[in-house]
């Protein structure tokens, strides 16, 4: 059967082609074929047509006329048709006159443009003869002068009489004056036209553009600069352009008193494509600055800081100042018995556990009259960034090593910050009077890390030493003097004192202090001084023996009295000239701090805090309060604090800070349900009063690592139990029978372990899980049983599940929650 099916395809009948010539602008046309529909008209014959009159009786002959058509519809048809003839007849007259008018449009166009381009040409040739005539007048000119010169001595009768039939030059004279005229009265036109008026700014004269006064001014001085004498270049005048970290270029084009447009020009010439309300970073506009011939000044909120002058200092006015060494060493290899066995004194009795917490400063005289700073830096892991300052601000580093231990990893830690400051090491192998003692071991050891010692063929002294008997003390001391003369250590003590802070606390009844090593200069009591964010006027020196003292000189190290708040350790003191100086810069200081931390932890996007939102949603975290007794400990206690956790738990630090614990850190606390770690501090009595109140729990702790280890197990409680899985038992349906009030029950065959009704099931088919649930009964024969063993059957049937089959095989499992910590 075909498609069409017998039947004729519909189209559109009737209808003829014809072409239509389309017209565009710039008297462009287009010929477009269309198809005109024609209109069926119903016509009587002309037998049987009457007059159509009013009043001539029925219209047509009735028995040819479709049926139920009256006469009178027959007549408003027949002028319906008339009509929309003559509409047709109308419409294509119109468009007859249409295409009419726009081709004579066209045509006038086209002949405007012509004349328009002839009087172009014309205007154009014009004035090339004029610039060729007056040319021509200036060469007749040249040649009439040298003429002149050439023959100065003429008689007059010699001269020739001028022809009056060719006044070619006085023509041109005459011509050129009045041209020159012309010129001047259009310039005072222009002159007077360029001055703006109320109507010019009402109507937006000019195309909607109107210049600006001061780009009148400057075209009025041209116009002035040329009346006098031609172009005259105004002398470039070179500003001192003042440049902070960052400008507007618009604010840029202003300070140089340059076009806007002409600096953004610049800017892209040097590829920045800007506008003139975008900012740009110093060393843009640095080029931009010299490119338009200004000069520099840099200029920034830093400047306050020009008044800490690095002062070079002359060689004569150079003395030899104490060296000042640093002990180094892996945990309890007896750096801190080390020193006290040189210094006579019990230190290590008076640290928790045996364990030096803070950074110790000290002076030793030997027996010869030198003397000695020493730096004890703690040995515990948590205290890497310690061992990093103390290796900063010293001379030499005595690596201590245990030698019944050899190399550990703080030792390795320890060589690399002493690499990293560059200081010369003296190996003191300690504990050579126990029986395991190896020193040969300790020396290949250090091999591996680059460390060569003299009997090894190297340039590092070792001296073999023991704390607790005394020997190889002198030969260090020896060696370190030794070390101390080859490095020529020299300062000045007659300038303004620069220091570096060891250690700062918040002392009851003292305040701040700050235990600082002077390491140029000397420091006297009076002074006032910054130190990082910190400022103050010396009130007092203590130095390590507890003594008051005037001053201190180079490599000394005292505790300073009188700041205003507890410095970091590590930061730099400079002595100022007045207390308002001071201020200034901490108070800079302090404002960039804050600002680089809000920026560190601010989201710079909208989509980056989302990210760090839906990041955190799944992690748990432990919130704790830290007050410690000195700053480095506390910054220490942080930095392990960050250490503790995983993707599931970590531990946020709300606010540490140094001194006694107050009431307002139990405010803290309660507030955001976190304890508070006090390290070596306690709080005060309202402070306890309110935590037994408000029940907040207050831990104290002398030991480091305690600390650590209490809150990495109490992290350890936030993790969620792991649940693991025991198979105990499979089973295989063997028939499923349908039971009334149950529904599909499996009669089973165990075949492994055991089937137990309070375990969990999962229904394998083809090794695929396509079930996992509880059971709903487990029946031995007509019983219920709590558990069916191996090799007996059973009848199944799955709590809210019915798809089972013979030859599935069920899994029979139990689960168990085993805790988990952190590593």
């Amino acid at each position: 059967m075909s498609d069409t099916d017998g039947r004729k395809t519909l189209g559109l009948g009737g209808s003829r082609p014809s072409n239509v010539k389309q017209s565009f602008s710039h008297g462009r046309t287009k010929n477009v074929v269309v198809e005109t529909k024609r209109k069926r008209v119903v016509v009587p014959k002309p037998g049987g047509q009457k007059p159509t009159g009013p009043g001539a009786g029925p219209v047509g002959d009735p028995s040819k006329r479709p049926a139920g058509i009256t006469d009178a519809e027959m007549e408003r048809r027949l002028k319906a048709v008339q009509a929309a003839k003559a509409r047709e007849a109308e419409e294509a007259a119109a468009r007859l006159a249409e295409e009419k008018a726009r081709a004579e449009e066209r045509e006038r166009r086209r002949a405007e443009i012509d004349a328009k381009e002839k009087e172009d040409r014309e205007r154009e040739e014009s004035l090339k003869a004029k610039a060729e005539e007056e040319a021509q007048a200036k060469r007749d000119a040249e040649a009439a002068a040298q003429a002149a010169a050439a023959a100065p001595a003429a008689p007059a009768a010699a001269r020739p009489t001028p022809n009056k039939a060719a006044p070619g030059p006085a023509v041109r004279k005459t011509e050129r004056d009045r041209e020159e005229t012309n010129k001047k009265n259009r310039a005072d036109d222009n002159r007077r036209s360029g001055k703006l008026t109320v109507n010019q700014a009402l109507t937006g004269g000019e195309g909607g553009r109107q210049r600006s006064m001061a780009a009148m001014k400057r075209k009025q001085e041209r116009q002035r600069q040329k009346a006098m004498g031609g172009n005259v270049e105004r002398e470039k005048i070179i500003r001192n352009v003042n440049l902070p970290p960052a400008i507007v270029v618009s604010e840029l084009a202003a300070r140089m008193a340059e076009k806007t447009g002409a600096v953004v020009k610049a800017l892209m010439t040097n590829g920045l494509m800007v506008t003139q309300n975008e900012t740009i970073d110093a060393d843009t506009a640095e080029l931009i600055i010299e490119e338009f011939g200004h000069k520099v000044v840099r200029v920034s909120d830093a400047d306050v800081e020009d008044v800490i002058k690095e002062i070079e200092d002359d060689p004569k006015d150079l003395i030899g100042r104490p060296p000042v060494i640093t002990i180094m060493g892996h945990v309890d290899h007896g750096k801190t018995s080390l020193l006290d066995a040189i210094r006579n004194a019990k230190v290590v009795a008076g640290e928790a556990g045996g364990i030096t917490q803070h950074i110790g400063a000290y002076q030793v005289t030997t027996d010869g009259g030198q003397v000695l700073s020493f730096l004890d830096t703690p040995g515990h892991a948590a205290f890497t960034s310690m061992r990093s300052r103390g290796a900063q601000v010293t001379d030499i580093v005595v690596l201590v090593v245990a030698a019944d231990d050899a190399v550990m990893p703080q030792t390795v830690e320890a060589i690399a910050h002493a690499k990293a400051a560059d200081v010369p090491m003296i190996v003191a192998i300690n504990k050579i009077d126990r029986p395991a003692a190896n020193a040969d071991k300790v020396r290949t050891d250090l091999l591996q890390h680059e460390v060569i010692v003299e009997k090894m063929s190297g340039e590092v002294q070792d001296v073999e030493v023991s704390a607790i008997t005394g020997q190889g003390l002198d030969q260090l001391l020896e060696a370190i003097a030794l070390q101390a003369e080859l490095l020529e250590l020299k300062a000045n003590p007659d300038r303004a004192a620069v220091g570096a802070v060891i250690e700062a606390q918040l002392d009851v009844g003292r305040g701040p202090v700050a235990t600082v090593l002077v390491q140029n200069g000397t420091l006297r009591q009076g002074d006032i001084f910054v130190v990082g964010e910190q400022y103050g006027k010396v009130r007092a020196l203590i130095d390590d023996q507890g003594n008051r003292v005037k001053e201190a000189g180079p490599s000394v190290p005292v505790e300073v009295l009188g700041l205003n708040g507890t410095p970091e350790a590590g930061d730099v003191l400079n002595v100022t000239e007045t207390e308002a100086q001071a201020r200034e810069i901490a108070d800079y200081r302090a404002n960039a701090a804050k600002d680089k931390r809000a920026a560190a932890g601010a989201a710079t996007t909208l989509e980056q805090l989302m990210a760090n939102a839906k990041a955190n949603e799944d992690v748990s975290e432990l919130p704790i309060l830290l007050k410690a007794d000195v700053q480095g400990s506390a910054e220490a206690i942080v930095q392990a604090m960050e250490k503790i956790g995983n993707d599931e738990v970590r531990v946020r630090v709300l606010h540490s800070g140094v001194g006694a614990i107050t009431e307002t850190d139990v405010g803290l606390a309660e507030a955001s349900g976190a304890p508070i770690m006090g390290f070596n501090v306690r709080a005060n009595a309202s402070a306890r009063n309110t935590a037994n109140q408000k029940g907040v729990e207050i831990r104290y702790y002398s030991v480091i690592y305690d600390l650590v280890d209490d809150v990495k197990a109490a992290a350890s409680g936030l993790l969620s139990n792991e649940i693991k899985e025991n198979f105990i038992g499979y089973a295989n349906i063997k028939e499923v029978f349908k039971v009334t009030g149950v529904g599909k029950v499996a009669g089973c065959l165990v075949t492994e372990g055991v089937a137990r009704r309070s375990a969990g099931v999962r229904l394998l088919r083809d090794n695929v899980v396509i079930h996992e649930g509880t059971l709903k009964t487990l029946k031995r024969f007509k019983d219920e049983v709590p558990e069916v063993q191996s090799g007996q059957e059973c009848g199944m049937a799955f709590e809210n599940y019915d798809d089972i089959r013979p030859d599935d095989v069920i899994e029979i499992f139990t689960r168990e929650e085993v805790k988990r910590t952190l590593k």
